[in-house]
């Protein structure tokens, strides 16, 4: 959301401001719960095993100066001053930068690409450059990119990796962050005790975390807001107090020359100790993935002055007190609460909880929006998408992932019952994503940013640096539970690279098998095939954007009938996280105006918001109607159509919704005899004393239409009193004879497992099984 659109008038600076601080305010509790519950579990991890605490302080000192920095520089620096900036029109996160790359140049996994989507607003592209012109920083990288399609694949796949460990961190973090909180119990009883009372506690709260995800965050999210803040006033205040009370001299130890010493003194153990320190900046990555639910300028304030100054005295606050306290009765106790004063434990703990299950909602909602949008760019398989919330955008809630989680969550509970291996396996699958988005930023600047080189050779060497160190330390752990992360993301990859591959080879067969223009007018002009034509409206459900599908053809041969108005539909995505809704629908016409044949393609962007309802149908019909209402005759010609399809036939249409002086769609059962209220206004209408549903088109008063468009509306409308019928393919794709023993097992028993497995077209969920037609089809690729 943006400052205008959540302020229409915007008079003052003021308002916007207030603005911008409220969203700041909401930020907390949507975007931050996961890093500020950091502490939790920080100091514990890096200690668990790898160093020891001394009387010299040069191990708590050094460790303090390593999460002081890298607090610094890769949150505030990269983060908030950099990556923020590379956003989607609005949007962040793994697939936005992919998304940017895929418009700058032509490397989109998408098969069915058109000219007429750049023409979308959102999808700029620096029109005033050219970018084929030499002088161009970056040209010479997009043109090799484009040119050679392993990269093409490369660069997806590195995507897809960011994604799977995004995946891999929501079954992580809920289990670490609740793990930690829950862990403030060891205090008030003894080991024995505590080793059985914890981990059926930490898989309660799960359970029930879990179990509230199908009633929406928007219900839930007045609260997160001030849980979060209460638990940085708790954090910074305890840190202020340990700070003045224990050692005021430990801002000392904020100067890089502890980092030497520590180092030097620890050697490889420091080394490896680097992947506990790692989890100070575990959920930076959420900054950039929630920026589509707040702005900018929001993010970077609630960050910068909130939550940055109160991790830094929080931690500040645990090194003083353990700077005082060399000795201490076991391991364990070096954790989070041994520093909290023993009068407020259980106010804390209380929180502490409450802030690790907003925290680990944070994550398991974002889970959610990153497999929508992988099945919306055809990565992943189609999955069941509830929306939560009709006014707020990107609520949703997947039953099937929300289980899996679930289930992967207490897994990984009951097997590790503890917080150092489960650390290990969180800090590789954080340190992997923020790799990944270092990589795909540095292209940005490039081919986006019209960047030099050396800007983004700077930034990857700089941050690669030192996220590749965290990344060495974390992977050296791999045995003890940094598998768990890499083993979730083989499996998720694995499941996403079949699942594209198998739905771009069936794209391709679908392209190579198309019908032509020619047989389909031979259908009209002969009269001795048999070919009869039905009442009503028949929509083609294909993957095409141009030519007839092959599954018509199936269809014909097999029941040598069809309605009067054939729909060819094709809905689809494209690189963009939002079409507007008066871009929505392109439509145009195959073959002669007489044969009432027409092609309509829906466009969806990555993060658009699918209705299963009837009012896609009636912005389906409707766009035909409009489109009917402002056609413009053309001469036909089939050669032409051959060669170009349908592109430049298209015409872009608004859904009726969103359009208001276009042709609207009334429908009742014909009791109500009243005409429209505004004497203004034409209709067309075409009743039928044998049907009992009635449907007029109501048009605006400025339209002009010809005798031609008035009898095609009329029959329109006849057809949608007839009803519609959707025919969907129910295909079977197997390898060819002599392909591979790799793409057999990929497409013979991968890509067909999932696809039995999977949903089918969102828009055919709504029509009842009476008015849907599988044909069935066998896909050799």
């Amino acid at each position: 959301m943006d400052l205008e659109r959540l302020s229409p008038r915007n008079p003052v600076k003021k308002e916007s401001w207030w603005t911008v601080l409220t969203l700041a305010y909401q930020s907390l509790g949507v975007v931050y719960g996961d890093l500020a519950t950091s502490p939790l579990y920080v100091f514990k991890s890096t200690f668990a095993e790898d160093i020891t605490h001394s009387e010299t302080n040069e191990e708590i000192f050094g460790v303090l100066s390593l999460i002081f920095w890298t607090l610094t520089l890769i949150p505030l620096v990269k983060y908030v001053f950099i990556v923020l900036r590379a956003d989607d029109n609005g949007e962040g996160g793994t697939f936005a930068l992919y998304s940017l790359l895929c418009r700058h140049a032509r490397i989109s996994s998408l098969p069915n690409f058109q000219l007429a989507d750049e023409d979308l607003s959102e999808y700029n592209k620096n029109p005033e450059e050219d970018p084929r012109s030499l002088k161009v920083p970056g040209w010479s990288l997009k043109n090799t990119l484009e040119k050679h399609k392993f990269l093409q694949n490369m660069l997806l796949v590195l995507a897809l990796i960011g994604t799977c460990m995004v995946i891999g961190d929501g079954v992580l973090t809920p289990a670490i962050s609740v793990f930690s909180a829950v862990s403030g119990l060891e205090l008030s009883m003894s080991k024995q005790q505590h080793q059985y009372v914890e981990v059926p506690v930490v898989c309660a709260i799960l359970i029930l975390l879990f179990s509230l995800q199908h009633y929406g965050t928007h219900r839930l999210g007045f609260v997160f807001a001030p849980i979060v803040l209460t638990w940085l006033l708790c954090i910074s205040t305890i840190g202020v107090y340990n700070i003045f009370h224990w050692n005021p001299h430990v801002y000392k130890a904020l100067s890089p020359y502890y980092i030497y010493k520590f180092l030097k003194k620890t050697r490889g153990r420091g080394w490896m100790s680097l992947g506990g320190i790692l989890l100070c900046i575990t959920g930076s990555e959420a900054m950039f993935a929630d920026l589509g639910h707040f702005t900018q300028l929001s993010i970077q304030i609630a960050f910068t002055f909130a939550v940055y100054p109160s991790l830094i005295l929080a931690y500040m606050g645990q090194a003083a007190y353990l700077s005082k306290h060399h000795v201490l009765e076991s391991d364990y106790r070096i954790g989070f609460y041994v520093s909290v004063p023993e009068q407020i434990r259980w106010p804390v703990l209380a929180i502490a909880i409450l802030a690790a299950v907003v925290g680990s909602q944070a994550i398991i909602t974002g889970t959610f929006s990153i497999i929508k949008q992988c099945t919306s760019l055809g990565c992943f398989p189609k999955v069941k998408i509830v929306h939560t919330s009709s006014r707020m955008h990107g609520q949703i809630y997947i039953p099937e992932i929300n289980w899996t989680l679930m289930l992967l969550c207490l897994a990984v509970t009951v097997g590790f019952r503890d917080t150092k291996h489960i650390s290990n396996a969180s800090g590789l699958a954080v340190i992997t994503v923020m790799l990944v988005t270092t990589c795909l930023m540095s292209l940005v600047i490039i081919l986006c940013w019209r960047k030099s080189y050396i800007y983004a050779l700077a930034f990857i060497f700089f941050f690669g640096t030192i996220e590749a160190l965290y990344f060495s330390a974390s992977l050296i752990k791999f045995l003890e539970g940094a598998w768990v992360p890499v083993a979730l993301s083989f499996i998720f990859l694995l499941i996403m690279y079949v699942w594209h591959y198998g739905t771009l080879k069936r794209y391709e067969f679908d392209v190579q098998n198309k019908v032509s223009i020619t047989w389909l007018l031979t259908l009209f002009g002969s009269s001795n095939l048999g070919i009869v034509r039905v009442r009503g409206i028949g929509v083609i459900n294909t993957e095409l954007v141009s030519g007839i599908p092959a599954i018509f053809s199936h269809f014909i041969t097999n029941l040598p009938a069809f309605h009067q108005v054939v729909v060819f539909l094709c809905v689809k995505s494209v690189p963009v996280p939002h079409v507007k809704p008066e871009e929505r629908f392109l439509v145009g016409r195959v073959g002669p105006k007489e044969y009432r044949l027409y092609r309509c393609i829906a466009r969806y962007g990555y993060r658009d918001v699918h209705r299963d309802d009837v009012e896609f149908e009636n912005d389906l019909i409707c766009s035909i109607a409009e489109f009917i209402r402002s056609d413009k005759p053309l001469n036909y010609s089939p050669d032409l159509e051959n060669e170009t399809g349908t592109n430049e036939r298209l015409t872009v249409v608004a859904a009726s919704s969103s359009n208001l002086e276009g042709v609207q769609i009334f429908e009742d059962d014909g009791s109500d005899k009243q005409e429209p209220s505004s004497s203004s206004e034409v209709t067309v209408v075409a009743p039928s004393p044998r049907i009992k549903k009635r449907v007029r088109f109501v048009l605006p008063e400025s339209a002009r239409i010809d005798r031609s468009a008035e009898d095609e509306l009329t029959e329109l409308t006849e057809a949608r009193e007839a009803g519609m019928a959707f025919i969907m393919g129910h295909s079977y794709v197997k390898a060819k004879s002599g392909s591979s023993v790799m793409k057999k097992i990929a497409i013979n028993f991968g890509y067909d497992f999932l696809r039995r497995n999977s949903r089918g077209p969102c828009y055919g969920l709504s029509t009842p099984h009476a008015s849907t037609l599988e044909v069935g089809m066998v896909y050799i690729v």
